[in-house]
């Protein structure tokens, strides 16, 4: 989504680099070609104006004026400024000091608040409470039955007393849910609202009805992050018209301008505490504002990355791996291993958004973008169609063998036999770098492998200076070759000219020299 803002701010950081010192003209550029790729994302106005107002002035202050490297002070005033409008520190829940917390979910139709709320339950889940989703949309046609398959899909509890479709008032059973909660022992209680496809006075009413009926604890108003403009506008009319304590963002997943997203938290003055950025239910996270103006500033996101690999990882697997790997040149690591580490990176996600959240990324995100995610199936595919022997000793796999494999698993001979030689140059390496020898291929460098008495000094025999193919020419070199070392054998080891042979220090410096 933030890939256009992400390419026009890194053009302009890079017209800074090698500059020692900035000039006024060259603030003034640098904010009006971001100013530039700002408006371009669908960022409001008033937002711009006052970004492109705060880096104005700390571009003109000391922290720039007095840097070793003003290019990157520039960038440091970008991302700390991007992170003040995406709402500064990360928003947390605020849970009820008596359960049910309440969460009302509220929004306009189609922003994908009954997927949100399935979601929400699930990472409510995960963090060891017991969520019960409420079905309050009995406007529109099948609302209630997506909420209860989608409650189903996450593992959650569902209230679902009426069948919709405009059967049924939303207000009485917001009301009756939260005894039903206290009964069956849920300490939270996810409320889905219906939406319409605009503002008006009756959705507005009934949102209202469900907040006084139910007082919740947190309103969250779910918007589409794809809408552009008409976002922001749609949350300030929640905001006078029903209030929120926070805002959701779904479908950051997709290709729009995503402007709006940056807009709502610097208008509202609510904060974005929550973001969706797939179709799976575990597509949803905790919104960081440092996170994400890292990524917009191609940066990276090294940290969700990191936490990612912990959910999925677990730490007994992790030291299992990692002693195979260090012992007996990593012999001990099989194909068994690597398919199933393979299978462990494959639950963190696309291999593409992994690869998204590594800092420099985006010079590289057409080829990233082109990555075939069937490559780990036909891999694993590979893998399995070996007898236990063979992945256990990939080095018995000859030619015979590497036919019935092909054979096995619907590819050519060529595709196993190259798994098998990247098998052991990753091993190789994975090896090294476990027994601490770091990066290899980088000799010389502590920590990087090829360390001090690693690798024999390589003396090379230095060259003569070549010599002219002119006769010519070759003879006035030498001429002139041969007058110099005359001067220099008469001049002294520092060629002062012959006439002044009996050159002396002045008395100061004899002094000095004692």
């Amino acid at each position: 989504m933030f890939d256009t803002l992400s390419d026009r701010l890194a053009a302009t950081f890079k017209n800074l680099r090698g500059k020692g010192r900035l000039s006024e003209a060259d603030i003034d550029a640098t904010a009006r070609e971001i100013r530039i790729a700002l408006l371009e994302a669908d960022v409001a106005l008033p937002v711009v104006r006052a970004f492109i107002a705060n880096i104005k002035e700390r571009a003109r202050g000391a922290e720039v004026s007095q840097a070793l490297n003003p290019a990157q002070q520039v960038v440091k005033i970008v991302n700390e400024e991007l992170i003040g409008i995406l709402g500064g520190e990360t928003r947390r829940l605020r849970f009820a000091k008596n359960p049910p917390t309440v969460i009302m979910l509220a929004g306009l139709q189609g922003a994908g608040k009954t997927t949100l709320a399935g979601k929400l339950g699930l990472w409510l889940k995960a963090q060891g409470h017991s969520p019960l989703l409420v079905a309050c949309d009995l406007q529109r046609p099948n609302a209630v039955n997506q909420l209860s398959v989608v409650a189903d899909r996450a593992g959650v509890a569902v209230y679902a007393p009426q069948p919709g479709n405009g059967v049924g008032d939303p207000v009485a059973v917001a009301k009756d849910s939260i005894e039903f909660a206290k009964a069956k022992v849920h300490d939270v209680v996810i409320v889905d609202t219906a939406g319409r496809l605009g503002i008006d006075e009756e959705l507005m009413r009934q949102a209202a009805d469900i907040r006084d009926a139910v007082s919740p604890d947190e309103i969250l108003f779910v918007v589409d992050a794809m809408i552009g403009q008409d976002a922001v506008n749609t949350a300030e009319a929640f905001r006078d018209g029903v209030g929120f304590d926070g805002v959701v963002l779904s479908k950051l997943d997709g290709d729009a301008r995503g402007g709006a997203a940056l807009s709502i938290a610097h208008v509202t003055g609510k904060q974005i505490m929550f973001a969706s950025n797939g179709e799976k239910l575990e597509d949803f996270d905790a919104f960081h504002p440092d996170r994400m103006a890292s990524r917009i500033l191609d940066m990276g996101d090294l940290l969700t990355l990191i936490e990612q690999a912990e959910k999925t990882f677990s730490q007994e697997e992790a030291a299992k791996m990692a002693s195979k790997l260090a012992s007996s040149k990593g012999k001990d690591f099989t194909l068994d291993d690597f398919l199933a580490q393979m299978e462990q990176v494959r639950k963190m996600g696309s291999i593409s958004k992994l690869l998204g959240m590594l800092p420099g990324m985006g010079q590289i995100k057409d080829q990233i973008n082109n990555i075939d995610e069937r490559d780990v199936d036909r891999t694993a595919a590979i893998i399995k169609s070996m007898t236990p022997k063979e992945r256990a000793e990939p080095t018995l796999i000859n030619g015979s063998r590497r036919a019935r494999i092909a054979k096995g698993s619907g590819v050519e001979v060529s595709a196993v036999k190259n798994l098998v030689e990247r098998f052991f140059e990753a091993r190789k390496m994975m090896s090294k770098m476990a027994q601490g020898g770091g990066m290899p291929g980088m000799p010389g460098m502590p920590g990087m492998g090829g360390g001090p008495g690693r690798q024999k000094k390589q003396v090379k025999q230095a060259k003569g200076k070549r010599k002219s193919g002119n006769p010519m020419k070759r003879k006035a070199e030498e001429q002139a070759a041969a007058a110099r070392r005359e001067q220099a054998a008469q001049g002294g080891a520092f060629d002062l000219p012959a006439q002044d042979k009996n050159f002396e220090l002045p008395d100061e410096f004899k002094k000095f020299m004692g």
